[in-house]
Protein backbone atom coordinates (compact mmCIF):
# COMPACT_ATOMS: atom_id res chain seq x y z
CA UNK A 1 0.00 0.00 0.00
CA UNK A 2 1.28 3.26 -0.90
CA UNK A 3 1.95 6.49 1.66
CA UNK A 4 0.22 8.73 2.72
CA UNK A 5 2.40 12.36 1.20
CA UNK A 6 1.71 15.22 3.57
CA UNK A 7 3.66 17.53 1.01
CA UNK A 8 3.89 17.62 -2.91
CA UNK A 9 5.95 14.28 -4.89
CA UNK A 10 6.72 14.18 -8.90
CA UNK A 11 3.90 12.23 -9.29
CA UNK A 12 1.05 14.52 -7.58
CA UNK A 13 -0.11 16.29 -5.02
CA UNK A 14 0.11 16.15 -0.88
CA UNK A 15 -2.50 16.26 1.70
CA UNK A 16 -1.60 20.11 2.05
CA UNK A 17 -2.26 21.13 -1.21
CA UNK A 18 -5.21 18.94 -1.66
CA UNK A 19 -7.36 20.35 1.36
CA UNK A 20 -6.41 23.77 0.86
CA UNK A 21 -7.87 23.05 -2.82
CA UNK A 22 -10.76 21.32 -1.50
CA UNK A 23 -11.22 24.25 1.64
CA UNK A 24 -11.38 27.12 -1.75
CA UNK A 25 -13.33 25.29 -3.43
CA UNK A 26 -16.34 24.92 -1.31
CA UNK A 27 -15.87 27.90 -0.07
CA UNK A 28 -16.33 29.29 -3.58
CA UNK A 29 -19.29 27.32 -4.08
CA UNK A 30 -21.42 28.29 -0.99
CA UNK A 31 -20.65 31.79 -1.59
CA UNK A 32 -21.92 31.89 -5.14
CA UNK A 33 -24.94 29.92 -3.85
CA UNK A 34 -25.07 32.14 -1.03
CA UNK A 35 -25.62 35.11 -3.02
CA UNK A 36 -27.81 33.83 -5.51
CA UNK A 37 -29.98 32.21 -2.58
CA UNK A 38 -30.23 36.19 -1.01
CA UNK A 39 -31.29 37.23 -4.55
CA UNK A 40 -33.92 35.08 -5.28
CA UNK A 41 -35.39 33.91 -2.06
CA UNK A 42 -35.35 36.70 0.03
CA UNK A 43 -36.27 40.10 0.49
CA UNK A 44 -33.59 42.92 -0.16
CA UNK A 45 -32.73 44.90 3.30
CA UNK A 46 -34.37 42.13 5.65
CA UNK A 47 -32.66 40.16 8.17
CA UNK A 48 -32.65 37.28 6.56
CA UNK A 49 -30.78 38.86 3.53
CA UNK A 50 -28.35 40.72 6.02
CA UNK A 51 -27.48 37.67 7.45
CA UNK A 52 -26.95 36.13 4.67
CA UNK A 53 -24.96 38.61 3.63
CA UNK A 54 -22.81 38.73 6.85
CA UNK A 55 -22.15 35.04 5.95
CA UNK A 56 -21.06 35.65 2.33
CA UNK A 57 -18.74 38.40 3.50
CA UNK A 58 -17.59 36.14 6.05
CA UNK A 59 -16.44 33.70 3.70
CA UNK A 60 -15.06 35.65 1.42
CA UNK A 61 -12.82 36.83 4.14
CA UNK A 62 -11.74 33.05 4.67
CA UNK A 63 -11.02 32.70 0.95
CA UNK A 64 -8.45 35.41 1.10
CA UNK A 65 -6.83 33.84 3.70
CA UNK A 66 -6.58 30.20 2.46
CA UNK A 67 -5.96 31.42 -0.62
CA UNK A 68 -2.77 33.59 0.91
CA UNK A 69 -1.85 30.16 2.82
CA UNK A 70 -2.25 28.03 -0.78
CA UNK A 71 -0.38 30.55 -2.56
CA UNK A 72 2.53 30.49 0.25
CA UNK A 73 2.29 26.50 0.52
CA UNK A 74 2.53 26.79 -3.48
CA UNK A 75 5.79 28.74 -3.22
CA UNK A 76 7.13 26.60 -0.20
CA UNK A 77 7.15 23.22 -2.02
CA UNK A 78 7.36 21.82 -5.49
CA UNK A 79 4.70 21.05 -8.28
CA UNK A 80 3.85 18.13 -9.61
CA UNK A 81 5.46 16.66 -13.05
CA UNK A 82 2.68 17.63 -15.62
CA UNK A 83 1.12 14.92 -17.41
CA UNK A 84 1.84 13.92 -20.85
CA UNK A 85 0.02 16.19 -23.54
CA UNK A 86 1.00 18.97 -26.15
CA UNK A 87 2.34 21.92 -25.24
CA UNK A 88 -0.52 23.87 -26.24
CA UNK A 89 -2.87 21.91 -23.26
CA UNK A 90 -0.01 22.67 -20.60
CA UNK A 91 -0.11 26.63 -21.50
CA UNK A 92 -3.54 26.49 -21.21
CA UNK A 93 -3.76 24.95 -18.17
CA UNK A 94 -1.26 27.17 -16.26
CA UNK A 95 -2.83 29.64 -17.79
CA UNK A 96 -6.30 28.69 -16.40
CA UNK A 97 -4.20 28.00 -12.72
CA UNK A 98 -2.45 31.59 -12.57
CA UNK A 99 -6.39 32.74 -13.49
CA UNK A 100 -7.89 31.31 -10.91
CA UNK A 101 -4.96 32.21 -8.15
CA UNK A 102 -6.04 35.75 -9.38
CA UNK A 103 -9.49 35.31 -9.14
CA UNK A 104 -8.63 33.77 -5.22
CA UNK A 105 -7.95 36.78 -4.50
CA UNK A 106 -9.90 39.53 -6.88
CA UNK A 107 -13.40 38.47 -5.74
CA UNK A 108 -12.55 39.04 -1.75
CA UNK A 109 -10.72 42.27 -2.32
CA UNK A 110 -13.14 44.03 -4.96
CA UNK A 111 -15.60 42.69 -2.54
CA UNK A 112 -14.14 44.34 0.23
CA UNK A 113 -13.36 47.78 -1.31
CA UNK A 114 -16.58 48.10 -2.39
CA UNK A 115 -18.09 48.29 0.95
CA UNK A 116 -19.16 51.04 2.80
CA UNK A 117 -21.17 51.13 5.96
CA UNK A 118 -20.26 49.45 9.52
CA UNK A 119 -17.69 47.50 10.13
CA UNK A 120 -17.57 43.45 10.13
CA UNK A 121 -16.96 40.83 12.94
CA UNK A 122 -14.58 38.15 11.17
CA UNK A 123 -15.08 35.91 14.46
CA UNK A 124 -13.35 38.44 17.07
CA UNK A 125 -11.62 41.00 14.27
CA UNK A 126 -13.44 43.84 13.91
CA UNK A 127 -12.61 44.69 10.43
CA UNK A 128 -13.38 48.62 9.44
CA UNK A 129 -15.33 49.16 6.05
CA UNK A 130 -13.20 50.55 3.35
CA UNK A 131 -14.86 53.65 3.16
CA UNK A 132 -14.13 54.04 6.76
CA UNK A 133 -10.26 53.57 6.11
CA UNK A 134 -7.59 56.04 5.93
CA UNK A 135 -6.49 54.90 2.38
CA UNK A 136 -9.93 55.32 1.01
CA UNK A 137 -10.37 59.01 2.79
CA UNK A 138 -6.61 59.77 2.45
CA UNK A 139 -5.65 58.40 -0.79
CA UNK A 140 -8.42 57.86 -2.90
CA UNK A 141 -10.57 60.28 -2.32
CA UNK A 142 -8.42 62.92 -0.69
CA UNK A 143 -5.57 62.57 -3.19
CA UNK A 144 -7.02 61.28 -6.21
CA UNK A 145 -10.56 63.10 -5.64
CA UNK A 146 -12.66 59.48 -5.99
CA UNK A 147 -16.16 59.77 -4.03
CA UNK A 148 -17.02 56.88 -2.09
CA UNK A 149 -20.13 56.68 -4.39
CA UNK A 150 -17.77 56.60 -7.74
CA UNK A 151 -15.37 54.48 -6.27
CA UNK A 152 -17.94 51.75 -4.90
CA UNK A 153 -19.65 51.99 -8.44
CA UNK A 154 -16.56 50.82 -10.03
CA UNK A 155 -15.83 47.96 -7.23
CA UNK A 156 -19.41 46.54 -7.28
CA UNK A 157 -19.86 46.15 -11.03
CA UNK A 158 -16.20 44.41 -10.76
CA UNK A 159 -17.60 42.19 -8.08
CA UNK A 160 -20.74 41.90 -8.95
CA UNK A 161 -20.95 41.76 -12.71
CA UNK A 162 -17.66 41.18 -14.26
CA UNK A 163 -16.06 39.28 -11.85
CA UNK A 164 -18.68 36.07 -11.64
CA UNK A 165 -18.96 35.28 -15.16
CA UNK A 166 -15.26 35.17 -15.51
CA UNK A 167 -14.78 33.22 -12.30
CA UNK A 168 -17.52 30.83 -13.27
CA UNK A 169 -15.91 30.41 -17.21
CA UNK A 170 -12.40 29.84 -15.55
CA UNK A 171 -13.95 27.29 -12.72
CA UNK A 172 -15.81 25.24 -15.52
CA UNK A 173 -12.89 25.13 -17.65
CA UNK A 174 -10.99 23.38 -14.65
CA UNK A 175 -13.18 21.21 -13.82
CA UNK A 176 -14.45 20.33 -17.40
CA UNK A 177 -10.60 19.42 -17.59
CA UNK A 178 -10.33 17.24 -14.75
CA UNK A 179 -13.20 15.26 -15.76
CA UNK A 180 -12.20 15.08 -19.60
CA UNK A 181 -8.37 13.43 -18.25
CA UNK A 182 -10.57 11.58 -15.84
CA UNK A 183 -13.28 9.75 -18.49
CA UNK A 184 -11.62 10.60 -21.87
CA UNK A 185 -7.77 10.61 -20.92
CA UNK A 186 -8.40 8.31 -18.17
CA UNK A 187 -5.15 9.44 -16.92
CA UNK A 188 -4.39 11.05 -13.13
CA UNK A 189 -4.57 14.71 -13.63
CA UNK A 190 -8.11 14.02 -10.97
CA UNK A 191 -7.19 11.44 -8.90
CA UNK A 192 -3.78 13.26 -7.99
CA UNK A 193 -5.73 16.41 -6.23
CA UNK A 194 -8.57 13.39 -4.48
CA UNK A 195 -6.02 10.99 -3.11
CA UNK A 196 -2.60 12.08 -1.11
CA UNK A 197 -1.08 8.62 -2.01
CA UNK A 198 0.90 8.75 -4.94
Amino acid sequence: MSSLHITNSRAGYGLIAITLHWIVAAAFITNYALIYYAQWFTEPRTEGYFGILTTHTAIGVSVLVFALIRLLSRFMQRTPDDVPGSRLEHLGAHAVHILLYIAMFAMPLTGYLGQGGSSMLFFAIEIPSFQDTWLFQTAIEGGLGISWESWEGVMDWLHKTLAPWIVGLLVLAHAGAALFHHFIRRDRVLLRMINPRN
